[in-house]
């Protein structure tokens, strides 16, 4: 139900890549009305303070997040630094918008999770391809049981390997960056969301580290849930793709079939193809990183924020971002995500992984974070 409209205090903690777009958006908001900024990088959040045209800056998140004038909230830190602003921010009782996952650690996830859910606050995940067109043209199709009732999906992401080297080279905590929990979360999201409603029952599950093991991580991830109605999902992710390749990032592909028709998502970006002379860059470039090598070719359209035009991102960040920020100011319904879809997320991509590391099949009940922390204490 919309409500009055109520200007919005917004706190944003971390200023590299995903946070610098959301504060840009944030700046041209009109529902904006005070904007305060952290990053332990104090170069990186002086800059982004002038360009957003903050109101405030700090590298200490508690200094922000206790300011009277926040309202709301963005957790932006690298993957492994999520819990303890989260937790901070929800004893700040603000609206949350935490980019996936909730943590990298299980039961961190777990009790971000349960303090969400006590504080009641309106908390949502950063799982930006659900704002993209097709898929929500997908989604309706679905709800509207155009194709009978989903009996299998096939699911399967690719991905430039200048993800994992960009990702695991910031931190010595790797053992849970993984493809399934840092991206195939994504395509996995986004399948479980289109079958709203079914339930995972078991996983099996495999993986290969021939690539990337020298960077302290896997190179892909493939298994097969089976739903208590007795769907079958196929969730397969490689993030090993050499780093020439045109993708920018994700490249995916969607075959959801069911008893009266067949939905097929071609998402792999290869409609728009750009070839120079001239390197186009690295396509995936948080601050610091070089992959080392030029690339000549490129998908357009296959970064998942968006793309710029004019100085501007334009694209599903947008929509996501502007979504959340009018979910706040007039009460919208959204379609984000919920923080007990993030947490389902992680537990079911460990459970991949968990699978893949005891080469067997395993039950998803009511103990399988037990389990999965069982498994990886092996």
């Amino acid at each position: 139900m919309k409500h009055k409209r109520s200007e919005i205090g917004l706190a944003i903690v971390g200023c590299g890549t995903i946070g610098r777009i959301r504060a840009i958006m944030a700046r041209d908001y009109p529902g904006i009305g005070w904007l305060g900024l952290c990053d332990i990088n104090q170069e990186l959040g002086e800059k982004l303070k002038v360009d957003s045209n903050a109101d405030f800056y700090t590298t200490n998140y508690n200094d922000l997040l206790k300011r009277r004038e926040v309202t709301a909230i963005i957790i932006a830190t690298d993957e492994n630094h999520h819990f303890g602003p989260a937790m901070a921010a929800i004893n700040a009782n603000a609206s949350l918008f935490i980019e996936k996952p909730l943590a990298t650690d299980l039961v961190e996830s777990r009790t971000v999770l349960n303090a969400i859910q006590e504080a009641k606050v309106d908390a949502v995940l950063g799982y930006t391809q659900r704002f993209r067109r097709r898929f929500l043209s997908v989604k309706q199709k679905l709800q509207d049981n155009e194709i009978g009732d989903v009996t299998s999906v096939v699911t399967r992401a690719f991905m430039n390997s200048m993800v994992p080297i960009a990702t695991v080279r910031r931190t010595n905590e790797r053992k849970n960056l993984t493809p399934m929990v840092v991206s195939g979360t994504h395509s996995l999201d986004m399948s479980l969301w289109l079958m709203e409603g079914k339930i995972p029952k078991t996983i099996y599950a495999q993986s290969v580290d021939k690539k990337l093991q020298s960077h302290g991580t896997k190179d892909a991830t493939f298994g097969i849930f089976t739903m208590t109605d007795d769907t079958i999902f196929s969730m397969n992710i490689s993030w090993g793709l050499p780093t020439v390749w045109p993708g920018s990032v994700y490249g995916l592909e969607v075959g959801i079939v069911g008893t009266e028709g067949v939905i097929d998502i071609e998402d792999t970006h290869r409609d728009v193809v750009l070839a120079s002379n001239k390197p186009q860059g690295a396509g995936y470039s948080p601050s610091g990183f070089n992959p080392g090598v030029d690339r000549h070719v490129d998908f357009l359209t296959s970064y998942p924020p968006g793309d710029i035009y004019n100085n501007q991102l334009w694209g599903p960040m947008r929509e996501e971002t502007n979504s959340w920020f009018q979910r706040l100011y007039i009460g919208t319904e959204t379609p984000h995500a919920s923080a007990f879809d993030g947490h389902r997320n992680l537990v079911l991509s460990m459970a991949m992984d968990a699978s893949s590391k005891i080469q067997q099949k395993i039950e998803i009940n009511d103990d399988i974070e037990k389990e999965i922390l069982r498994i990886q204490h092996l």
